[in-house]
């Protein structure tokens, strides 16, 4: 699964027949599947610990993802958390498609296999709405970010949207696409031992998690 043709390639002719048989869905077009790929950064935490600006930020995410950012600004002015109307709060970009694809591929086979001390995504992450969220503290663990781009660090939010009806069956189809959960055992024993499971997700304020998803 090196290439983006082979991850396409492995939905159509392995994970659909797959999850046809494990859900009972008798019609293919109602098989889940991953529909777009959404990279968010809340720059307000980074901007108090010293970023100049946001540039450095958009053209991190660009090469990152190979596609254009947006930023994502204040609708008006909160006092309470001392923005301006028109402020910038974020860096979006969405994903579909090949790049969808290409992202997704790096993701799994490259770049999370390059987290510190990495033992597999969280098994938690889901919502109703068949989406999973992923958080990533360190932008570095990508390949695309060189030396030179090591200015400050900062991390993003990875959503990713399928049509899945549930949370079972978006884990039922990042499983069959091998995306690397943590094992339930593993689990179990930690939190058996009192502890809670240590997510890995960006710590957005709530300001700035509802601007990124308008």
């Amino acid at each position: 699964m090196s290439t983006t043709e082979d991850l396409k390639t492995r939905y159509l002719k392995e994970v659909i027949p797959a999850l046809k048989e494990k859900l009972g869905i008798k019609n293919v077009m109602a098989v889940p599947k991953i529909t777009k790929i959404t990279v968010n950064v809340g720059i307000g935490s980074y901007m108090t610990k010293g970023g100049k600006d946001h540039t450095d930020v958009m053209n991190n995410i660009a090469a990152i993802t190979g596609q254009k950012p947006i930023a994502v600004k204040t609708n008006k002015s909160i006092s309470n958390f001392k923005t301006k109307q028109g402020q910038v709060v974020g860096i979006k970009v969405t994903l579909r498609g090949k790049r969808m694809y290409d992202f997704l591929t790096k993701l799994i086979n490259i770049t999370l296999p390059r987290v510190r001390d990495f033992r597999g995504i969280s098994t938690t992450a889901f919502d109703e709405r068949g989406a999973y969220n992923l958080g990533l503290k360190e932008h570095t663990v990508f390949p695309e970010i060189g030396v030179e781009d090591l200015t400050k660090v900062h991390g993003l939010q990875i959503t990713i949207t399928t049509t899945a009806k549930n949370k079972e069956h978006t884990r039922a189809l990042l499983d069959a696409m091998h995306f690397p959960f943590k094992k339930d055992a593993e689990l179990k024993k930690k939190k058996g031992a009192g502890g809670k499971e240590e997510m890995t997700e960006l710590a957005l304020t709530g300001r700035e998690r509802a601007e990124m998803a308008k």
